[in-house]
Order: C-alpha cells, then structure tokens, then sequence
C-alpha cells in the first residue's frame, strides 16, 4: 500500500511471479496468492520433507525401541540381563555387532523409580536412554575404570534423596534406559569373564534412605533412614545362537515403532524441533497417530529416500564428505571424527602431558554424521571417539575396494596390515550383510578374523611381519583359516576394523593398513 501510494516502484526482489519453475513442478500464483493446485504440491513436499527429517532425525530412538522390542521377544523383560557366552553371531541381527567380545546388556526400567546396576568388573560399556543419548560410560572408560561398582539410574523429573556415596549417580530423560557392555576374553577364552559378570551382575531397585546415606544426614529431617533390604536376583538369559531381530524397518512401518517410542517416553525428553517435525506429521504424545491415505503414502516416500540417504552416507560417504576418510583418499573412514559422540564438535585432542585439550565448539550438528551412524550402528559414547592411547577402541569401516567399486561376496579381495598393528589388546575384522549391516551369516557361523583364536583361529603374519587377509566365496590356496573370511556369491558386504586398546601409531597415522584389493 505504500509502495502504491507513493508511486515507488516493487523491488523485483519482492515479487512472485505467475508461475515459477520448480523441481516439485510449475507453482502458479495470482498476483501472489498460490492456487489451489500449488498449494497441494506445497503441502504435499512439506508433509515430505518433515517425514523424511524425522527418519533422519529419529532413526537412534527407533533403533532403541527396536532393541528393546527383540530383546522382549526372546523373554529378556526389562531388567533382565542378556549374556553372549559364546560369543555374538550372525543368527542375531544387530546393527554391526562384533563376535569378539562377550556382550551383557540390559533395558532398565526407570518408571517405578531409581534403578541400581552394579557393574561386574573389567568390562566396558556405556548406558544409553531411549533416544540413544549418551548418560554415562561404564567400566574401563567410565568412573568406576574397570573395578566395577554401583551405578544410581535416576529417571526423568526424579527430585528424591541421592545418596552421599557409594553409587555413581546418573540422570536419564527417558523411562528406559539401555545398558549395554562387553568383556574381553581371558587367554582366547570367554568363559572366565562369563562366570564373573554371572557372579557380579546385578540390577534392582533403589533403596532411598539406605546405604549410601549417613544417619548424620537422616538427622537434617530430610530423609527417612532405610534398611536395605535383600538384592532380588537378576535374572539372565544366554543369547548366544538365538536368532531375533534389533534393527528398524525401512518402510512405513517406521513411522509407527517410533510413535511407539514416543507414547512410552516423557514430552520432553527430546529437543523441541524434533519434536516439531514428529508434530507436523501426527506423532505427538499422548495422541493416537492416524494418518490418512495421503499421509502414509507420502510417509511410506519419505522411508524410501529416509532408508537411501542412511545407505549413501555410509556406502557413498566421501561424494558428499571426503573428509570422512581417516587416511586422505582412502576409502577407509569413520564419520565420527566430524563432530565426535555428540555430532558437534571433533573429539579433542591430546597432549604430551596427558592433558586432554578440547577443540572449540562449532555450534552445529553435524547431520550427515549423525545420520550415518545410527542407521549403522547402535549406542553412543565419548569412548568410542577418542585420541586416548591404550583406552578403549577405534573402528575403520570399509565399505568399497581400491578403485571404489563395491565389494562383491562372489569375488576375492584381500588388505594387508603392516607389522606392529596399533592394538594393545587385540584386533580384528568383521563381515557385514549390506542389507540388515548385521553379521554376514555364512557357513563360518562367525564373520571375523583377527589376532584372537576365539570364536575361530587366529590369523598368522606374514614372514615380513606384517599381516594378509582374505575376503572371498572360497579360502584361497596357501591361506590359513584365520586368515580367511568367507563372502557368499550375490550378497554384498562390508567390514569394520576394530583395534581394542589402540596405539599411538594409529592416532598419528603413522600405521596404514592397506586398501582392500581386489585379488579376482
């Protein structure tokens, strides 16, 4: 109005024309109202648009929800403690798992009030919410370093008496929480290790007023003194072999396992713009998700291109981001070195001193990263991510060949470790499918090879020292078992390198294992 009262003429910059070419087609306008037909192309690829930032954006809670769900389909109740005693294998589908380790994990259920685990000695692990949150590492990285201890589980909005002492004291947003651990082998042996996290586990409820707080302090009036009562058993369920599934689906049925997440978690207990985009297409808590016929096909879209870009951010990572590879022009890489375990900021450095020196912030998620890994991979924690020699462990993952070409289960391929592989504790490859980036299952029951002689032999070195290992359909003439894994003809896979206890050699790169190459 003033523009035309004035006689000054509309910057162009301000103006919409009659029509405008799009990637979503032509928009027409009247002198800039939209018309009917634009308005439901604009609606339609906002519905989209949102509905895909939510399968990017939520895939760590329906990755939870998921784990949580399999683990009830074997009869592991909430508090129940899952143990792997021979091991993890290709039967189980969890998102890159390792048969390396001896995992023990468990859902806790924080809804009838704080939860205690006491975690057994000379593990290492971390506890998770239901969103994949990070609250706090257990075992050699965590504050108890590898002796064991009480770990107090608070649950969202608990405002009670905390003990003095004797716990470490941790405050979860969710009703759940996943934790979930592993323990090393004793002498190529998992059986020492199961006995003694049989022995020492032990999750229960928490006694307000009991152990752990003073009669001084029961004295302020404030808390009620408590006598402990007896800790109930935990039970335990040997996993080892079973075949049940932790991964999300890839299609509509997304949408629902994470409005069930939703429904069973606080309001708050995720960020405000996610919970805007769950918001703007039917998910809210409390409310029953109902979407029409437009909504679910557009939702049933948005998983497809939602399940792509997880698998082009993982297989394809260096045509967006090259600077995930560790070693320049690699194509081993890791997407955590982006912005670490919180997806912002790299992990910090390290001095000569010992002296940790953090990076300053950058302000911003790195989404790309986050995405990748959690439709990868499964837990959060600062111990998976950091420049700390001889401390837990880093991964390489490997998902094409020298020449960038993806790697073929009916072809052979090896890579060559140089000598002094940068592992204190051990080392190792595992094989995953493509398709459920689970375990590769195969007639070896245990895709790996490394430089343990449990789950299968270990692998030799070379005269020179350093190390060869074949990937391929058929162990190649003059090649030790341990030091083949077998492929299967028309099925795709990766791998990971995973060194445990790492060394320096590998945080100055001084160590380069070589590319996998392609044999025939």
């Amino acid at each position: 109005m003033a523009f035309a009262q004035s006689g000054a003429e509309m910057p162009t910059i301000l103006v919409t024309p009659d029509k405008v070419e799009s990637r979503i087609g032509t928009l027409e306008f009247k002198d800039g109202a939209p018309s009917a037909a634009t308005v439901e192309k604009v609606r339609d690829t906002l519905d989209f648009t949102r509905g895909l930032d939510v399968f990017l954006n939520s895939y760590g809670g329906a990755s939870a929800y998921a784990i949580r769900k399999g683990l009830l389909s074997i009869g592991a109740e909430d508090n129940t403690v899952t143990i792997y005693p021979e091991l993890m294998d290709a039967k189980s589908l969890f998102l890159t798992a390792n048969a390396d380790t001896i995992y023990y994990f468990s859902t806790v259920d924080l809804t009838k009030g704080p939860m205690v685990v006491e975690q057994p000695p000379k593990g290492l692990g971390t506890i998770n919410d239901m969103w994949f949150q990070w609250i706090v590492d257990v075992g050699f990285p965590g504050p108890d370093r590898g002796e064991g201890g009480k770990y107090l589980l608070l649950p969202p909005g608990y405002d009670g008496p905390v003990p003095e002492g004797g716990f470490y004291v941790a405050r979860s947003k969710t009703n759940r929480v996943l934790y979930a651990a592993r323990a090393f082998l004793t002498d190529n042996d998992p059986k020492p290790m199961v006995e003694v996290i049989k022995k020492t586990i032990k999750i229960y409820p928490y006694t307000p007023g009991g152990v752990g707080t003073s009669i001084a302090t029961a004295l302020g009036g404030k808390v009620k003194l408590e006598a402990t009562p007896p800790i109930p058993e935990t039970k335990i369920i040997e996993a080892s072999g079973k075949a049940y599934n932790t991964i999300p689906p890839s299609d509509y049925s997304f949408f629902e396992m994470i409005n069930a997440n939703i429904q069973d978690e606080p309001a708050d207990s995720y960020n405000p713009e996610l919970a805007g985009q769950l918001a703007a297409i039917g998910i809210v808590k409390g409310k029953e998700f109902k979407p029409d016929d437009r909504m679910k096909k557009i939702l049933t879209d948005a998983a497809a291109v939602g399940n792509a870009a997880g698998r082009m951010l993982n297989w394809r990572y260096s045509v967006p981001h090259p600077d995930w590879a560790y070693y320049p022009g690699s194509m081993w890489g890791n997407m955590l070195w982006e912005g670490g375990a919180n997806f912002e900021t790299p992990p910090p450095m390290i001095s000569k001193e010992g002296l940790f020196e953090p990076l300053p912030p950058t302000g911003a998620r790195t989404l790309d990263s986050k995405t990748a890994f959690y439709y990868g991979y499964t837990l959060d924690s600062p111990g998976m991510i950091m420049r700390l020699p001889r401390v837990g462990s880093q991964y390489l993952m490997g998902f094409s060949d020298a020449d960038k070409n993806d790697l073929d289960g009916g072809k052979t391929y090896k890579v060559t470790l140089p000598p002094n592989i940068p592992a204190a504790a051990f080392w190792s490859f595992t094989l995953y499918d493509n398709q459920s980036r689970s375990m590769l299952d195969t007639p070896q029951r245990y895709p790996r090879a490394g430089s343990q002689s449990y789950p299968s032999p270990a692998a030799e070195a070379d005269a020179d020292g350093s190390t060869t290992i074949f990937f391929g359909p058929k162990q190649p003439d003059g090649v030790k078992r341990g030091n083949w894994i077998q492929t299967m003809p028309d099925k795709g896979w990766f791998t990971l390198l995973r060194l445990y206890s790492p060394l320096e050699p590998f945080f100055t790169k001084e160590w380069r294992l070589s590319e996998i190459e392609l044999v025939k």
